[in-house]
């Protein structure tokens, strides 16, 4: 029970462990970068291509960043990430896809 009286120093809400993770913050940010772009973009018809690949990259940018991940805040951000570029994605499939009028 030494575990239940240790002192909390730094009471973190997403429970970081103190240790620095350069890999999975630069996935985690790309993540939610691509997200961001891929959700906006969604909602221009014309914008498609873009926002089809922007999906696509941020869907397997945010998975390989889960597979990685190592505290609930890098687990946390890269969820709200891949939601939002799995939206964007799937969006920009529906408006045209990732050739759409390029390839026939």
């Amino acid at each position: 029970m030494a575990q239940a009286i240790r002192p909390q120093s730094q009471i973190s809400l997403l429970s970081t462990d103190g240790k620095p993770h350069p890999l999975q913050d630069t996935l985690m940010a790309v993540t939610l970068i691509l997200g961001a772009v891929s959700f906006i973009t969604a909602w221009f018809y014309n914008l498609h291509l873009l926002t089809s690949w922007t999906g696509l990259i941020g869907i397997l940018t945010g998975a390989y960043g889960q597979f990685i991940s190592e505290t609930t805040r890098e687990r946390f951000a890269l969820i709200i990430g891949l939601g939002a570029s799995g939206i964007g994605f799937y969006l920009g499939m529906a408006h045209g896809g990732l050739f759409g009028g390029v390839v026939s």
